[in-house]
């Protein structure tokens, strides 16, 4: 089957948004990735997928601590920004187990690799999470290759 086939199929499956962060010598690094799920809740465990491409993969390979940043439908840019097209407002970060984290994030979630599997031209890592924070917002979401956000989908009663 071709690759065009294979995404846009993959791109049938609605998803939230993430950004994962990591830091290297104190300098703050992320990437936008939708390769995300949890694994374990006992132990508590979360797997992200990061593709060989990207440069990210050597930023967490490096640092062995990720954190999982779930956006919230106001944080389309920060999608955009960690996707390789910044935009003029500056990324704030917080702080959480000592990993960036994105400010009004949905979730943090802050992790330690315990294991990384390379399968075909992504690594999956899996991480122990070590500890989270969370908002009271709705979520930003991804579906046939747009942004959405829930509020799109309700319907009047």
């Amino acid at each position: 089957m071709d690759d065009r086939l294979f995404r846009d199929a993959m791109g049938k499956f609605a998803t939230g948004v993430t950004v994962l962060t990591t830091e290297n010598d104190g300098v703050p690094h992320g990437m936008t990735a939708n390769g995300f799920m949890s694994v374990s809740l006992d132990p508590k465990l979360v797997v992200i997928s990061i593709g060989h491409k990207a440069k990210f993969l050597e930023k967490v390979s490096a640092s062995k601590k990720f954190a999982v940043n779930i956006l919230s439908e106001d944080q389309e840019q920060h999608s955009r920004h960690f996707s390789g097209r910044p935009g003029d407002d500056p990324v704030l970060f917080d702080t959480l187990e000592g990993l960036p984290v994105l400010n009004g994030a949905l979730a943090q979630i802050a992790c330690e690799v315990v294991s990384a599997h390379v399968e075909g031209d992504h690594t999956l890592f899996i991480g122990k999470v070590l500890d989270l924070k969370l908002e009271d917002k709705e979520p930003l979401l991804f579906f046939g290759g747009k942004y959405r956000e829930l509020s799109q989908f309700e319907t009047v009663k």
